[in-house]
Order: C-alpha cells, then sequence, then structure tokens
C-alpha cells in the first residue's frame, strides 16, 4: 500500500509538474506576441468603425465595411478639395502605413506636415502623396495649394534652398507647369511607366510613407515611387496635420484601411 500511494502522488506531482509548465508557456508565448506587435511602433488610427479621432465633412466621408470612404455623387460635386482631418496632433518624423482602393476616375491623396486653411472647410496646405485612379500621378509627392509637384513618380529630387519671405504670388512665380522650377533632379527610380505596372487598377493597394527629418519617401507596394530632400526652410514644414483627401471633378470613390502611424 505505501509503495502504491508513492507511486500516485509521485504520478499526480507529475501531471501537474506538466500543466503549470504548459499552462506558463503558452501565457509566455501570448506575451511574447503582445510585445513583437508593440515592438514594430505602429499605431492604428482608423478604427474601421467610427470616425472617431478624425474630422471631415460628413456628406463627403464615412465608413463602410471597416474602410474610410470619401465619396462624390452627382449631387454633391465639389468646389474645392475637401479633406478629412486626423486629430491625433501634427507629427514631424514618422512613418505611416495603410491601403487604398480607388475608382477609375477617382484623384485623392495623403496630406502630411500640412496646414489648415481658416477660409475653406476641411482644406489642407502642404506636402501630399499623390493617389489617382488613372494612375498618371500616384506616388509622386505634390504640394497642395504651395509649390505644387516636387517630384513625379521615378524621380529622386532636390528642393533648393530660399530666402526671405515668399507670398503666394513669389511661390507662383516659381511654378511652371504645375511643378516647382527651383529644385534639381537628383536620380531615377525607374520611369514613370514601369512603376505604373507595379500599381494595380481598381484594386487595394499599400502604401508607406517615411519622411523623416527633410527626405520624403513615398513606396507604394513596397517599391519607392519618388523621394524629395526638401532643402526649402522657409516653405517646407518639418510637422503638421495628416489628412486624406477627395478632389474636385467627377463622381468618385476612394476607400482607406488598416491606416498605421509611427512617429519617429
Amino acid at each position: 500500500m505505501i509503495k502504491k500511494h508513492s507511486f500516485n502522488y509521485l504520478h499526480l506531482g507529475l501531471i501537474l509538474s506538466v500543466l503549470v509548465w504548459s499552462s506558463c508557456k503558452v501565457s509566455t508565448t501570448g506575451q511574447g506576441k503582445k510585445a513583437e506587435g508593440r515592438a514594430d511602433g505602429f499605431v492604428q488610427i482608423f478604427d474601421g468603425k467610427t470616425l472617431n479621432g478624425w474630422e471631415g465633412d460628413p456628406t463627403y466621408w464615412r465608413v463602410e465595411n471597416g474602410n474610410l470612404v470619401g465619396e462624390i455623387t452627382p449631387t454633391t460635386l465639389l468646389k474645392t478639395n475637401s479633406f478629412i482631418i486626423w486629430k491625433g496632433g501634427e507629427p514631424a518624423d514618422f512613418e505611416l502605413k495603410g491601403e487604398f482602393n480607388i475608382t477609375k476616375t477617382g484623384n485623392s491623396g495623403i496630406n502630411y506636415r500640412s496646414d489648415r486653411l481658416t477660409d475653406i472647410p476641411f482644406a489642407l496646405r502642404g506636402y501630399q502623396a499623390d493617389i489617382d485612379g488613372n494612375n498618371r500621378y500616384t506616388g509622386q509627392n505634390y504640394e497642395e495649394r504651395k509649390r505644387t509637384t516636387l517630384a513625379y513618380r521615378g524621380q529622386k529630387t532636390s528642393i533648393n534652398s530660399q530666402t526671405g519671405t515668399f507670398t503666394p504670388e513669389a511661390v507662383r512665380a516659381k511654378v511652371k507647369s504645375n511643378a516647382w522650377t527651383d529644385l534639381s533632379v537628383t536620380g531615377s527610380l525607374g520611369s514613370t511607366d514601369s512603376l505604373k505596372t507595379l500599381i494595380k487598377s481598381e484594386d487595394w493597394n499599400e502604401f508607406h510613407l517615411i519622411v523623416k527629418g527633410n527626405r520624403l519617401q513615398h513606396y507604394i507596394n513596397g517599391v519607392l515611387m519618388s523621394e524629395v530632400v526638401d532643402n526649402d526652410a522657409v516653405n517646407g514644414k518639418s510637422k503638421g496635420l495628416l489628412g486624406v483627401q477627395v478632389h474636385v471633378g467627377p463622381p468618385m470613390k476612394v476607400q482607406y484601411r488598416n491606416l498605421r502611424l509611427k512617429q519617429l
């Protein structure tokens, strides 16, 4: 009997030890996954359910099927571009990731380091990762309401430094054919047509903006589409608002999802 009971207690002890070890392993693994998720530093800035944390005209912006949707209909045509603006701050150096899907006639963009205009509702002025349904402009760097195109798709550019005070008229004087003239093209990322083939039409595409110091990089589907080094401290911005756009033009629809921000 003594031997039998001793065996049972020993057996029970081994079972309990295995259960405790398994429980600890599961717990540790779970914690490891959570830590890994936090370690990349990205934070969701759109919850996929509501417009909490964003401000825009509800005529044009809504949540649908987990996506942030901007839409212009025949009865809601715009006179000026309209943005939905993130209310979480004014990022300086950051990375922004997400996905977009835009109709063929659509025109949109992701603004960053931008100012909000006071005389036009939901309008931003500043750098923009350009997006359009025909993929004529998608991937380029366009400065909304300011210096216009800073780099076409496929270009690396260096914006020349400026001095003095720039009025809107002085800015327009250095713009020709909707592009800033006081810059140098410093390299090529590929032809605009070859890069266009990497962007899906009327389907989901991934974007990744890396904005650090005066270097502004726009990636689509993992490929660098444009890069700007902005040496113009007079007209450039080191921080500002984030927002996404619906553009003046025909009826269109643009969708965004999985918007994630990491401040550097």
